[in-house]
């Protein structure tokens, strides 16, 4: 019986779907690598370019708000011709946005970086508005979320190497001079530095384009199954209407919106709140930072754990209530980085990250059970509400930039963005569970 259950996560009606479940999944990886190389860039760019943290959270902006942009956009090309389709102009956006780094580092200027990570997350938002609601129909419905789990299981670990990659090749190889010493250099000096940071930043997204010309090209000439492909037509008004009327997808985008604004808040900030707390310690600016992402590093590899782990619960428990068990959890960690000021403040934040896992992928499938057809454009309305990560990191990052608020540092203040999200997702998980029963 056993061995039949997990036949049926990746088959249906006797097909297995094993190769392109893999070459799918392989596309979640890529989009983690992305989206966590360029968290810290958040604090690399403001030291690069002598700006604000403010100033530097319009990577994010500029990251998020291609997500937002394209989602809708990206359902009907997928309605229009297939996932299949859609995928591979994802990748194809994302290709052509890492590689434009390039000519971007030969401006010397911060706005033709933000265009660049604008037209890679176009890209990624086709792929991720195609591959998780393809990853949907790879089996039966009922095994439908633990099938997107499992999936999104590998979005860590691209995410992994994205912070490894950030640490080791950038943040580690930047011009060790911290802010301070770089605010007194002359026109032509800091000219210079920045150019020779530029050269370095851009390194890992030329490397990553040519990679993903290569999955572009495999996805390219392997048969993929047309799942869900059936209808050709966009009725874009009257299907909106018709699933904005479905409450528990209508509420799954908001909560979608602030789970997406808290990880992202989350795994961004860290490093300004472990900088924060080391160089209190006595430790150099740069140190703080390289530290700080190591701790970013151990969050990730829970969260990925984590992912696994619940998965493998999901087969047993409810996905509303382990979403709200989650949530609450989340919760009381994010209160002691708001209230802690000390080590014990950043274990708490990156506890915070196990109860993250399974958010995103359950947040998906309990919005998306049931629609049919009808997924094409509900995913596109979850993607959108990835924009929680653009609209966000700015507001904390204005908070952050404050300094100190009646006498508490403003980093942990900040930190109360998140726990409002997290109430948030709280209710969606308890509402989901009730109405299942």
């Amino acid at each position: 019986m056993s061995k039949t259950k997990n036949e049926s996560i990746i088959s249906k009606d006797g097909v297995s779907y094993l190769i392109p479940f893999i070459l799918i999944t392989s596309c979640f990886a890529l989009w983690g690598f992305a989206n966590d190389i360029t968290n810290p860039m958040v604090k690399a760019f403001s030291k690069i370019f002598r700006m604000s943290v403010t100033d530097g959270a319009l990577v994010q902006v500029a990251f998020y708000g291609g997500y937002f942009a394209m989602a809708f956009p990206a359902a009907m090309f997928i309605r229009r011709y297939s996932y299949k389709a859609g995928i591979l102009l994802g990748l194809g956006l994302y290709a052509v946005g890492a590689l434009l780094f390039f000519p971007a580092k030969m401006t010397g200027e911060y706005y033709p970086f933000l265009l660049a990570y604008f037209i890679l997350t176009c890209g990624l938002s086709f792929l991720e508005t195609s591959a998780n609601p393809y990853i949907l129909t790879m089996g039966t419905e009922e095994t439908a979320t633990r099938r997107l789990n499992l999936a999104q299981s590998f979005n860590p670990m691209g995410s992994l190497l994205g912070m490894y990659v950030a640490m080791n090749f950038i943040q580690a190889k930047l011009n060790p001079m911290d802010t301070e010493e770089r605010a007194t250099l002359s026109g032509e000096e800091f000219e210079i530095l920045k150019q020779s940071d530029l050269s370095v930043l851009i390194g890992p997204y030329l490397a990553i384009g040519l990679v993903i010309i290569a999955i572009f090209l495999i996805i390219l000439f392997v048969k993929m199954p047309k799942n869900g492909d059936k209808s050709k037509d966009i009725n874009f008004i009257p299907t909106l209407k018709r699933i904005f009327r479905v409450a528990h997808y209508r509420e799954g985008v908001i909560a979608q919106f602030f789970y997406v604004g808290a990880q992202i808040m989350c795994w961004t900030f860290i490093i300004q709140y472990g900088t924060r707390l080391f160089m209190e310690g006595g430790m150099d600016e740069k140190a703080a930072e390289v530290l700080s992402q190591r701790y970013n590093i151990i969050a990730m590899i829970i969260f990925c754990c984590s992912r696994f782990i619940c998965t493998f619960i999901l087969r047993y428990l409810n996905s509303g209530m382990l979403l709200a068990i989650l949530a609450v959890a989340a919760c009381c960690f994010t209160s002691g980085v708001i209230l802690l000021q000390n080590i014990w403040g950043l274990y708490c934040l990156v506890a915070v990250s196990a109860c993250m896992s399974l958010m995103f992928p359950t947040i998906y499938g309990i919005a998306l059970s049931g629609m049919g057809d009808d997924a094409k454009f509900g995913a596109a309305g979850l993607i959108m509400a990835i924009l929680g990560g653009s609209v966000m990191p700015p507001v904390q990052a204005a908070i952050i930039d404050m300094g100190t608020v009646a006498g508490v540092p403003a980093v942990n203040i900040s930190f109360i963005l998140p726990l409002i999200c997290f109430v948030v997702i709280t209710v969606y998980g308890y509402r989901s569970y009730i109405r299942s029963l």
